[in-house]
């Protein structure tokens, strides 16, 4: 169900009303264009069904600039997509589960929300630009939009407000993973940029982000965070305090912005954000974190809702020694696998990277529990396993592709030398590499002895900076 404030469908209707051109698109040179409406269906497949693919790529361009093809005016491209491929990706994102409100979770710690507006720091004088405009239309356009991303971002929205605080950056920066990607942890763009803060595999390098089989730290909501925060800082320095300039090349890169400057200035024109001549979802990247902005400071003007969020630790990282098997981390935790993976999303496959991280993001009333009850399992029954009976006809790469793992690592589990295997032999599989549904197959389509107490989990603590 979801949270409605009174008066809410009143105001939608008024604003509809105010804004008679709703069902269309903004371009870049203001003029609109109409788009295909989503069509509203019973019949849509529940998320479990859902390929992941198509929408984690579809997602890394939600509410994208948009442009239209002067030789066919009536066509409308979003980024890098269609309308018709935005209007499909609307539909997969309106069915994305997000749990009931709780209007009264919020009082006694207060709203995370009236924390994000009293650190705004952006300009603020942007609100009537036609550029602002047109992203502020889009979501008028869409009232439904901003509060289900909300939704999906509320187990991290304290946690990045912390560090962005600690650093003393704008606060407006916990609003970019929304342009980003829509807080889809699982985004990935045509351009191979993965995760809610979007960064491509080079980058993710550079700023210490790890990228293996089993692991990608472009996803892992803790390291991105901390890398795309160093990132924006890096840029704020190289351009000279600039905030818009900073946020234009987090999305084109320094070395884009740097030559734009570069050529007004031998020109001898401005060399502001807005009068540079920057790719046309540049140009249009910056107003739409300043339209989010405007939504956020004002919801109840631009007839939108906001997903109700306690300003206080909704996760706690714990910190293992050893690889774990993700399945047995959701039973010892008491949640499901597919939370699991929703808050760890930077895990590629069925367990943690051998060689680490083994850390874990969990709701933070379940993080004690999963401690002590972790400290009574053995560990040599943290990577739990299942018996495969080979039957004719079995192959090894198909065995391996039924269970989520490489050859190879088929090969190495069972100590096979070579590919011969032969019907009614037994082999070892891990038994969460068939459990992770449909989280586990969007990770692993996006990337690339006794008992042991006192050693087996060195540390849990609340998500800070």
């Amino acid at each position: 169900m979801t949270h409605r404030k009174p008066g809410y469908i009143a105001g939608v209707v008024m604003g509809l009303f105010l804004l008679p051109g709703c069902a269309t698109l903004a371009t870049e040179t203001g003029s609109l264009e109409a788009v295909p409406a989503v069509a509203q269906t019973t019949d849509a497949a529940p998320p479990s069904t859902i390929d992941p693919s198509p929408t984690a790529v579809l997602a890394a361009d939600i509410g994208s600039d948009a442009a239209t093809d002067t030789d066919t005016p009536t066509t409308v491209v979003v980024g890098k997509h269609s309308a018709q491929e935005v209007a499909d990706m609307l539909v997969i994102e309106e069915v994305t589960p997000f749990p009931d409100a709780d209007p009264a979770k919020t009082s006694g710690s207060g709203d995370i929300w009236d924390r994000v507006r009293k650190g705004f720091a952006l300009p603020d004088q942007y609100d009537n630009h036609p550029l602002v405009v047109n992203h502020l239309q889009w979501h008028l356009c869409r009232p439904d939009f901003l509060q289900r991303v909300t939704a999906r971002a509320e187990p991290f929205l304290h946690f990045i407000m912390e560090e962005i605080d600690a650093r003393g950056m704008p606060s407006e920066l916990v609003l970019l993973p929304v342009v980003e990607s829509a807080y889809l942890p699982f985004a990935y763009s045509s351009g191979r940029a993965a995760g809610i803060w979007q960064f491509i595999p080079s980058t993710g390098r550079h700023f210490g982000l790890k990228q293996t089989w089993w692991y990608d730290g472009r996803r892992d909501v803790y390291a991105a965070t901390h890398a795309a925060l160093d990132y924006l800082q890096s840029l704020h320095r190289r351009f000279d305090g600039d905030w818009l300039l900073a946020l234009a090349a987090y999305n084109a890169g320094q070395g884009t912005v740097g030559r734009a400057i570069a050529r007004n200035e031998q020109a001898g024109r401005p060399t502001d954000f807005w009068n540079l001549d920057l790719p046309p979802e540049t140009r249009n990247y910056v107003p739409k974190l300043l339209a989010l902005k405007a939504l956020v400071e004002n919801p109840e003007h631009y007839f939108i809702e906001l997903w109700p969020v306690s300003d206080e630790p909704y996760l706690a990282l714990v910190e293992l020694d050893d690889q774990i098997d993700l399945s047995l981390a959701a039973d010892v935790a008491r949640i499901d696998l597919e939370e699991l993976y929703m808050l760890n999303p930077g895990y590629n496959r069925w367990a943690t990277d051998p060689a680490g991280p083994h850390r874990l993001l969990l709701p933070i009333e379940r993080a004690d529990g999963f401690v002590a009850a972790l400290n009574r399992v053995p560990a040599d029954r943290r990577m739990t396993w299942d018996r495969h009976l080979v039957r004719s006809g079995d192959t090894l790469i198909g065995i391996a592709r039924q269970h989520g793992i490489t050859v190879a690592q088929l090969q190495e589990i069972n100590k096979l030398r070579g590919s011969g295997i032969r019907a009614g032999q037994h082999l070892l599989v891990p038994r969460g590499g068939r459990t992770g549904g449909t989280t586990l197959a969007a990770a692993s389509q996006t990337g690339s002895a006794g008992q042991d107490s006192a050693n087996a989990t060195r540390k849990t603590h609340v998500v800070k900076p």
